[in-house]
C-alpha cells in the first residue's frame, strides 16, 4: 500500500466525469493520444498513455473520469490538463467510467 493520505487530502482532489469528444495522434508518440474531453462548462485536453490499450473508435463518444485539478503539463508538445484515470494490473488497462450514464461534469466522491 503508498502512503495514507489523509481525508482532507482527498477533499483536494477535483474528479470530474467527462466525456472523449476526438481523439488525436501525438507526432512521434507510440502510447500517447491527445483527448478532446467535455467536461460540460468546458472543454480540456489530456494526454494520455492508452493507445497501446484502446483504438480511436473504442474512445471517442466514451465517458470517464478525469482529475481536472492536476497541474498542466506538457507531454510531446501537448500541454496535458488533468489526467484520466485507468486502472492497470499485469499490462491489461482499463479506463475508469461511470457504469451507468450520467451528464458530462458530475463530481466523483
Amino acid at each position: 500500500m503508498k502512503n495514507i493520505i489523509n481525508f482532507e487530502d482527498w477533499e483536494k482532489l477535483d474528479l470530474v466525469v467527462g466525456e472523449i469528444l476526438e481523439v488525436e495522434e501525438i507526432e512521434g508518440a507510440d502510447k500517447l493520444y491527445k483527448l478532446v474531453i467535455d467536461l460540460g462548462e468546458e472543454k480540456r485536453i489530456v494526454c494520455a498513455g492508452i493507445k497501446q490499450h484502446y483504438s480511436k473508435e473504442d474512445l471517442e463518444g466514451k465517458k470517464i473520469v478525469l482529475i481536472a485539478n492536476l497541474a498542466s503539463r506538457k507531454l510531446r508538445g501537448v500541454e496535458s490538463q488533468g489526467m484520466v484515470l485507468a486502472a492497470c494490473n499485469k499490462g491489461k488497462v482499463r479506463l475508469v467510467e461511470p457504469d451507468k450514464d450520467i451528464e458530462v461534469g458530475s463530481r466523483v466522491s
